[in-house]
């Protein structure tokens, strides 16, 4: 098999996983944080609207790692740094 096919592959099956670990950590974080958020409000309804507040930052912040897993994703499949030395290597 060429390296050509060995680094898509790689890269494919890399930028895979990398989504499936990095959507799994913050769906869950995500879950318990709502979940928390609305334990909290029943329990203190006048402070809803601190809560409430707290939680969405909360929630910016838990789901910039999805996205920085996506990012890295596109980066493997899309702009992989690995053709340039794999070209290099077959040309030379």
């Amino acid at each position: 098999m060429e390296s050509f096919s060995i680094i898509a592959m790689a890269s494919i099956v890399t930028a895979g996983i990398t989504m499936a670990i990095g959507a799994i950590g913050p769906a869950l974080g995500q879950g318990r944080s709502v979940s928390s958020a609305l334990s909290s409000i029943a329990q203190q309804p006048d402070e809803r609207n601190s809560l409430t507040r707290t939680l969405f930052v909360g929630l910016a912040m838990i789901e910039s790692i999805a996205i920085y897993c996506f990012v890295i994703s596109m980066i493997l499949v899309f702009a992989n740094p690995f053709w340039a030395y794999v070209i290099k290597k077959a040309g030379g």
